[in-house]
């Protein structure tokens, strides 16, 4: 091994770089991923919740009480309109009354007071908090008293922030917040009057995402009638964030892992080819195939064991310092805990991934002949290398059965990873069909290029026929590095494809422009009035949004009537207040998951569902579906299937039908934009004073918070992409790199024969070019193909990559030339002499 330091420390940075990348980029992307969950949490301000029409039967009761003892927490959210006026007006104002326990609600986040005061400090059974709406419309300040039932309760605060706000109702008016037994003395439970309750639950400290699924299980069948949801579908946009930032972050890791094993396999390999004379002498002194690959395996062994104690090091530094760096940048530094299952994780794939890669140049030992020591060549045979791979995989069953082993390891690791046995099967899989996919791409261009030099060689310069002809030359394993390289070149590339694609879309979740208000119950003669006030409000930074509502319900689904349908989890009343709207394009933030959408000015029923109804209901494309408006039945036809990305004002119309069979019934228009959260008062005071039955809905608060989170989910992704990418770029140099000692004897050749330092660098500039343009062109190629695919999966639109693509084959040829030359330029200082001696 001291013989060979410089190259054993290549093949410890490549084990030490992969474990780092695989070590730090999972460590943190699972504490960073634990904090945000925490602040999913906070905006349903619990773990499950459960929406309810109705007062849960005795039996539902009993269920409830037992999952209380079990350390589940209970409370209760009634939500229900009402009427409220001051105390010495006569003008009443319909408003959206909330009530709650202040000392346990909410489990997760916190209701934020204009006083900065503690909501369980000022709500009391006869006092309210409230949205300054109320005060600007009933003409009030804090202090005020106002009527509400049969009670008056004093204003206690100005309520600027609700956790939950984005999945209680919107019912129409200004939010009111009131206690359970405030609510009962005003007397407005009784029978009659509509409320939903919602039962919100804090599930044991530490519980796992596979406990909350469990615990949800259990709700979904004892509440059949009840809308159970957990903290991951409070926000689609904040869902696929989290589920996108998971699957790009899981990428990385299992990236790094290959490309840490390309390293090394390409370094191992080079140190045993330039050992054969070494393991040739050590068999004509008696040694066996066996006992020597058993001192080689032991130095495998412990080289891969240094790089994995290194790379786990470094893993553990960056999983420390990483959320210091970043805590600027995206305001969130989640503890820093040393999970030894990762470090320990991160070891063993190292050292795995090691020996893995290094069985096929192990098993070449066998075919090492003792005549080697006489007849110096560094290959037995003359064949071209690209050939003789071929030949070697077809006569050896060893080879065959090594590579074999490799894929299962690959897969179990990846199963490891990724917590799922179908991703790592899939990885492997894909792995080996790329790979195969590589080789023979790599040998048709090389044959293809020896094909072309016999044909139109002589009309080249001779130092680009050289550099070209030294990638077929005996010896040189250029199938095999095209292949190594290109692999490389494609698992990078499919990194930044995806996070480019991913943050995209984070991006547009993200944007400032999204709305944060929305409006409710404007007239249709309000319309144009209405859009001309937001328009001429400073704050206000996107163009306005305005739907067309149309009341109706559901009296059948492909002929069997409403009352006779089995629903998931979807309250049969809930059939008889469904919103239509119309619209002749694709709305904004929604996107199309089957189905077609139709031309404009189309005249057939068609209809476009989003995706949670159409499983609640049970219908495909095709499916019929009979609404009924103003007594008029409408038999639409379900045209397309769709997913809303819940930040416009479309969100709120399950249905979507074209124009033309809605025409003639009353429309109500809702709408939303965008306003600067600190001018929402003075946009809501414009509406007020202009269209007092304008409901202005505020949750630019909530929005916010969300659009925070999925900005810093965007900032860590792109930052743990460009350290994975570094990672793979210091691999691939590796690998190019333990080509160096090949070219020793060459240039002595070369120099002897006459040939000027200039004139081999020449040559070795254009062979390491090639090399790194068709690796650069064939992963690409591959990279483009892998993203599209994974992109399909993860519902993201894909758009073909021109501008990226070529900069990535470019970048791979520089890397190729730079790479090449660190490593070889001592090479063309090499004195014929010092080698020749030794022949």
């Amino acid at each position: 091994m001291r013989s060979s330091k410089g190259k054993f420390a290549f093949v410890i940075l490549s084990v030490a770089v992969g474990v780092a990348a695989l070590t730090g980029v999972r460590g943190f992307s699972g504490a960073f991923r634990t904090e945000l969950l925490v602040r999913a949490r906070s905006i349903m301000a619990a773990d499950l919740s459960a929406r309810m029409f109705a007062q849960p039967t005795p039996r539902e009761e009993e269920g409830l009480v037992a999952m209380e003892k079990e350390g589940l927490r209970l409370t209760t959210v009634t939500e229900m309109v009402a009427m409220a006026s001051a105390e010495h007006s006569l003008d009443p104002l319909l408003v959206s009354l909330k009530a709650i326990d202040p000392a346990v609600y909410p489990f997760y986040g916190s209701v934020d007071l204009a006083s900065k005061a503690s909501l369980r400090n000022v709500l009391r059974d006869n006092t309210i908090v409230c949205a300054e709406d109320l005060l600007i419309r009933l003409n009030l300040k804090p202090g005020d008293r106002v009527k509400i039932g049969e009670s008056i309760f004093t204003i206690a605060g100005i309520v600027t922030n609700e956790p939950d706000r984005l999945s209680g109702s919107f019912a129409a008016g200004p939010r009111v917040l009131i206690t359970q037994k405030g609510l009962e003395d005003a007397g407005l439970i009784v029978e009659g009057n509509r409320s939903n309750e919602r039962f919100l639950f804090e599930l044991p400290q530490g519980s796992t995402e596979q406990q909350v699924a469990a615990w949800k299980a259990r709700l979904v069948a004892l509440l059949p009638e009840a809308q159970v949801s957990d903290y991951r579908e409070t926000n689609p946009a904040l869902t696929q964030g989290l589920d996108r930032a998971t699957g790009i972050l899981s990428l990385m890791s299992l990236v790094a892992l290959v490309l840490g094993a390309i390293g090394v396999a390409m370094a191992m390999r080079a140190h045993l080819q330039q050992r054969m004379d070494t393991i040739a002498i050590m068999k004509s002194l008696g040694a066996g195939s066996s006992q020597i690959m058993r001192i080689y395996l032991l130095q495998t062994v412990l080289l891969g064991l240094m790089g994995g104690i290194v790379g786990v090091t470094m893993g553990t530094a960056v999983q420390r310092f990483l959320p210091v760096l970043l805590k600027r940048l995206i305001n969130v530094q989640p503890p820093f805990t040393l999970d030894w299952r990762a470090v320990a994780v991160g070891l063993v794939s190292g050292l795995l991934t090691t020996l893995l890669f290094t069985l096929p140049p192990l098993l070449d030992i066998r075919k090492v002949r003792p005549i080697l020591i006489l007849r110096r060549a560094v290959e037995q045979s003359d064949e071209p290398a690209h050939k003789a791979f071929f030949t070697r995989l077809k006569s050896n069953w060893v080879q065959f059965a090594a590579t074999l082993f490799i894929l299962l390891g690959l897969a179990g690791i990846a199963a490891t990873l990724s917590d799922s046995a179908q991703t790592g099967w899939t990885f492997a899989a894909g792995l080996a069909s790329v790979l195969v996919a590589l080789l023979v791409a790599a040998a048709a261009l090389l044959a293809i290029l020896r094909r072309f030099l016999r044909g139109a060689g002589l009309s080249l310069p001779s130092a680009v026929r050289h550099g070209l002809a030294n990638l077929y030359r005996p010896g040189n394993p250029s199938a095999a590095l095209l292949a190594a390289v290109g692999l490389g070149v494609m698992q990078i590339t499919t990194v930044v494809l995806m996070q480019q694609a991913v943050v995209r879309e984070l991006k547009v979740v993200s944007s400032p422009r999204i709305p944060n208000i929305f409006l409710v119950d404007i007239a249709n003669s309000e319309v144009d009035g209405v859009r001309k006030v937001l328009t001429s409000q400073p704050g206000i930074t996107a163009e306005p949004e305005l739907i067309p509502v149309i009341s109706s319900r559901i009296t059948a689904v492909n002929g069997v009537p409403a009352k006779d349908l089995r629903l998931t989890n979807f309250p049969k009343r809930m059939l008889q207040s469904i919103q239509l709207t119309w619209s002749d394009e694709l709305p904004p933030g929604t996107i199309m998951l089957k189905g077609n959408w139709w031309k404009p000015g189309e005249t057939l029923p068609l209809v476009a569902i989003g995706q949670r109804m159409s499983e609640r209901l049970g219908v495909q494309i095709g499916s019929h579906i009979t609404f009924s408006a103003q007594d008029k039945p409408i038999n639409a036809i379900v045209g397309a299937i769709i997913k809303s990305d819940g930040q416009h004002a479309f969100s709120r119309a399950e249905f979507i039908l074209p124009r033309a069979p809605l025409q003639g019934f009353p429309v109500v228009w809702y709408g939303g934009a965008h306003v600067d959260p600190k001018q929402v008062g003075q946009l809501e005071r414009a509406m007020y004073a202009a269209y007092p039955t304008v409901t202005v809905i505020d949750v630019a608060q909530a929005l916010e918070t969300i659009r925070q989170v999925v900005l810093q989910i965007t900032v860590v992704i792109q930052f743990l992409s460009a350290f994975s990418i570094f990672a793979g770029l210091v691999i691939l140099a590796s690998s190019i790199a333990g080509t160096r000692y090949r070219r020793i004897r060459e240039v002595v050749v070369l120099k002897t024969l006459g040939a000027t330092r200039s004139r081999i660098a020449t040559v070795f500039s254009i062979e390491f070019a090639v090399l790194g343009l068709v690796s650069g062109v064939t992963g690409v190629l591959f990279a483009t193909l892998v993203a599209r695919f994974l992109q399909r999966q993860m519902e993201i639109e894909f758009h073909l990559p021109w501008g990226t693509d070529l900069l990535m084959i470019l970048g791979s040829a520089s890397m190729a030339v730079l790479t090449g030359w660190i490593a070889s330029h001592r090479v063309l200082g090499q004195k014929p002499l010092e080698v020749l001696r030794e022949e």
